[in-house]
Formats: structure tokens, sequence, C-alpha cells
């Protein structure tokens, strides 16, 4: 067997049936339906995340099937082999949320040891939710061998044009006693209606849209529906795109650029995705040896406006901007107005500007993508927050909507169900900034999302009136007021663990801080009272992931070096 490749060393391995031990490896793989032509082809393994447990992925064996039989029809043998994924709208508000971010290292790590072990020469990866897709993407880069991303595609909109958001917020609406049980159950029964992600720019398509940008998908791939024919032709095309870079050997480190990163972030932006694209990209870059940092999203911020007109802060779907056009058309518009840089190499071999050039606009009645002229936001809705309280950084979503500037009390939980709970008793109330801390990466463990909450303020109406901060996440469905990312995290003993009830608090997104005022004099007082709390897990994977995780200014990354 060839000594397996690793993302130090930047190469890819001959087929793993070349080496030493030949004959048992033929052995091994007849039984799994190779023939003696099979083994003078290249292998590309297809790196499922096919699963049951929820309808992003629940369709994705299929899918699988496809980008096996397009490196087939190409030349190649496609392996289909699988890797884990979570639901992050089933766990949400409860503990199991605590493994959402961590099942993204558990993917890379998943992909890179299948694919090191078996010596694939090339790669195709099938996402559909939002941890698995930058962890699929991780796996690759830390592989670097030829390789294509596939997006697992959009869900259609539930009745009534509802989503899984529409779920969270029903609830709070109840809590409240603005609708009554039938009406929860009924939008409960059909806001989702079958395979796909969730159908809003929340961090699913977000990340979708991203790694499209970043040249690792195939045109396209990042907005089709998950149910279509297109998605089939996107599954099978891939996997004869992997041939085709093996024989230009590019490979993601070629594709995976600084300038590209760029352009992931510079789309990202336009379209008003998730904060979890800071964290996401962030760690992607740093996984490829880019260095790319919570300034540069900024500085890049400062000259992309927000033009798309998306759910959670906007109304339409991506299953309708699917039908416009998608991503593509919006891409070209950027690339004509110079805020994308064309000549980033891609997976189709050609640069960015290249599958732009005959890109058709969008229909002249569209109303989900603004004119560059008449945008929705001049400057990003993704503010990066420092000040006394996250002198390392933090993330807001800030679509204007909820106005730039936010000053409040601070009312403290030392836990998501804490702050739940006083949510839906009424204890928090309009001028209450909500400070939910020890939920960062090392404290929770795992950082979990704020949507349970942040839903439930948007349910009872307090979404204009009522502030969010916290050293977790936030969901690409979170919207209202909200922070989160805080760094350092409390854990830490980040300034966030000193913060008592009552302690003003200021959020700008203008100028672009986040301060409580108490005197330098009262927050080292604090702070040498403060005692690091015991770890919430001693073993097991949080636990481990509690040891090795970084800073989400970083990327919450576990390899670091």
């Amino acid at each position: 067997m060839t000594e397996p490749t690793n993302h130090n060393t930047r190469r890819h391995s001959a087929p793993v049936v070349d080496g030493p031990g030949k004959a048992a490896s033929r052995a091994m793989l007849r039984a799994v339906g190779f023939n003696d032509d099979d083994f003078q082809k290249p292998q590309v393994g297809i790196a499922s995340t096919w699963s049951m447990v929820t309808p992003c992925n629940s369709h994705i064996g299929e899918l699988a099937e496809l980008a096996r039989d397009g490196a087939d029809a190409a030349g190649g043998k496609g392996v289909v082999f699988n890797t884990i994924t979570i639901s992050d709208g089933i766990a949400n508000g409860t503990e199991g949320m605590k493994y959402s971010l961590v099942s993204r290292e558990v993917i890379a790590d998943s992909i890179e040891t299948v694919a090191g072990c078996e010596g694939f020469d090339g790669l195709v990866a099938i996402g559909g939710c939002d941890k698995n897709m930058p962890g699929c993407v991780m796996g690759l880069a830390r592989l670097d061998r030829p390789s294509v991303f596939v997006y697992g595609g959009t869900i259609m909109p539930g009745k009534g044009h509802t989503d899984i958001v529409s779920v969270f917020e029903a609830m709070g609406a109840h809590s409240r006693g603005d609708i009554d049980l039938i009406e929860l159950k009924n939008i409960e029964e059909t806001a989702i209606p079958g395979p796909g992600s969730c159908g809003g720019m929340y961090t699913a398509n977000t990340m979708a849209s991203a790694i499209e940008a970043l040249g690792m998908s195939l045109p396209g791939s990042s907005a089709q529906n998950a149910i279509s024919q297109e998605k089939r032709d996107d599954c099978k095309a891939a996997g004869e795109a992997v041939l085709a870079l093996l024989a230009q050997d590019i490979k993601p480190s070629d594709i995976m650029t600084r300038e590209a990163f760029e352009n992931a972030v510079t789309v990202v932006i336009a379209l008003g995705g998730s904060t979890n694209a800071v964290l996401h990209l962030i760690g992607m870059a740093r996984t490829i040896g880019v260095e790319l940092t919570l300034a540069d999203f900024t500085e890049i911020g400062k000259r992309v406006p927000v033009l798309a007109d998306l759910r959670p802060s906007g109304h339409y779907m991506m299953s309708e901007l699917v039908a416009i056009g998608g991503i593509q058309p919006l891409m070209r518009i950027l690339l004509d107005a110079g805020l994308l840089n064309g000549n980033c190499l891609t997976v189709t071999g050609k640069t960015l500007a290249e599958n732009l050039a005959n890109v058709e606009p969008y229909p002249m009645d569209q109303q989900i993508i603004a004119p560059l002229g008449n945008p929705i936001k001049a400057e990003s809705h993704l503010r990066i927050l420092f000040g006394n309280l996250a002198p390392e950084g933090a993330v807001a979503k800030i679509t204007g909507k909820e106005g730039t500037r936010f000053s409040g009390s601070a009312r403290v939980f030392g836990s998501e169900e804490e702050a739940q709970a006083r949510i839906n008793d009424g204890t928090v109330v309009a001028g209450d900034v909500v400070v939910i801390r020890y939920e960062g990466p090392k404290g929770g463990p795992g950082m979990r999302e704020m949507l349970t909450p942040t839903s439930a303020i948007m349910g009872r109406g307090l979404g204009n009136d009522v502030a969010l901060i916290t050293d977790g996440r936030f969901s690409g469905g979170s919207h209202g007021f909200v922070v989160g990312h805080v760094s350092p995290e409390a854990f830490d003993g980040g300034p966030l663990a000193l913060v008592e009830d009552g302690d003003p608090i200021t959020i700008d997104a203008e100028a672009d801080t986040i301060d409580v005022h108490i005197s330098d004099e009262e927050m080292m007082r604090r702070r040498a009272a403060w005692q690091q709390p015991e770890p919430r897990y001693r073993k097991g994977v949080l636990a481990k992931y509690a040891k090795l995780v970084s800073s989400a200014s970083t990327g919450a990354v576990t390899d670091q070096e």
C-alpha cells in the first residue's frame, strides 16, 4: 500500500492497490465489486453524509451513488463511504446542541481518516446541513487531493410560506398567548415538507453559496432544489469533474487561495448570510493555510452591500432564488462591479470569470436581488465588534431593521436553558440586554446556537426592544439585535464572565463596539474574585473537544498548530 497523504505533505497518493501487498488489496476490493479493469483506474472516494436524522441529508445516499456513477463514466472507480451528520434543527434548545459544532471536526477527521488510509486519488464530498459542509471542505483541504464539494440542495417552502424558523417563532408566539395549540401544531406539521436544507439564507444555504464562490463546487451547485433533476445532474458531473482535476493535477490548495476566500466573504455579505460563515470560513482558511481574520470581514464589508432580500431578515426563500437563476447572476453582477476576483481557479479547471462569462442576468421583474445602486444595506450586515466586553472580537448580524445601536441593562444567565425559562415567563422585558455566558467553544462546550431564545424573543414581540449577547453562536435563522462569538469566552475568564445584572451595556453597530459601562477598577475587583467553573464534561467527545478547541475568533478549530 502506498504511503498515505496528509495535509502537511500536500501530495496525493497513487491507487491503493499499487503498493506492497497489492494481492491482498485486490482480494479485499474484489469482494466489494472491483474487477481486473478497475485496478488500473484512479479511485475516487465519495464521502456521503446520508442520514435519517435530518431531512437535510435524507436524500444524499442516492446523490452519492450518482456521483459514483459520474466518476465511473469518466474512467475512474468511485468508492462510496459514509461520514456522520447531526441535526441542528432537532438539537437546538437542548443539551444535544453542544455536539453540533463538534460534529464539524468529527466529519473533517473522518474524511481525512478514511481517504488517508484507503489512498483515494480524488474525492467528492456531499453535504447538506450546517456543520457537515464546512466539515467536508476542511477534510478535503487537509488531504489536498483533487476534490469537488456538492451541496445536497434546499428544501421547498412549507404550507403558508413556512420553514423551520416559523416553528421556533410559533413556539414563542404560543408562549405569549398569540396563537393556540392547534395553530402551533398546524405549523409544526406542515413547515418541513420533505428533503433538503433549511429554506432561507440560513447557515446551510450560506455555506453552500460560500463554497461555490470559493471555487470548490461546480457552478450552480449551491442554488438547486434538493429534489430536482438539476441536483442529480450536479452530482454526476461532480464525479466526472474529479477525473478532469486529476488529469490537470488541480488540488484544493490551488483553488482555496486568499483571493478565493475574499470572494466567498463577498458573496456571503451580498446574500445577507449567516454569522456562522465567519466561524466556518476562518476555520476552513486555517485548515488550508490561508490567513483570514475577523478584520478581513470588516474590510471587505466596507465595500460590499447586502443585495438579497432573503430570510431570516428578508422575505424570500432559497427555492425562490433558485427559480430566478440562483447565485450565478449575482456573482456576475459582483464580478462586473470589480467586487470579485475573476482570476481565481475553480473545480471546473477554469477561472471564476470564465465560469461566469455566459451567465444570463436575472429577470427584469424579480424582487429578490436588489440592484447595486439601490442595495438593501450599503455595507455588510456582518459586524465585527470590539470593546471591553470583547477584546478579541464578537460577531453581530445587523441588517438595519433592528436599528444600529442598542443600550440597555444586563440580565445575566449562565446557560441557554436558564435564559429561555426567563424569556418564556416574562422576566426578560424591554430594555434588557440578555447575557448568556459559559456557552463558548470550551465552556459549553460546543458553542451552542441560541436559536430557541432568539426565536422566543421575536415570538414574544420583543425583537426591537431586547438585545442578546453570548459567547455561544446563533443559527442562520436567528434575527434581531444579537451578538455572538464574544471572545475571549467566559470560561477562559473573558469580560463576559464579569458582567452582573443591571450593568449598562451599549452595542454600536456603526462604531463596531460592544462595551459594559463600569470602571476599570470595578472590572479588576470582579476579576480578582472570579473563579473558573469546573468543566461540564470529564470524558468523551465533548471533553476532548474542550481541551483542543481554539477561540471562536480563530475559527474554533481543533488542529491548530
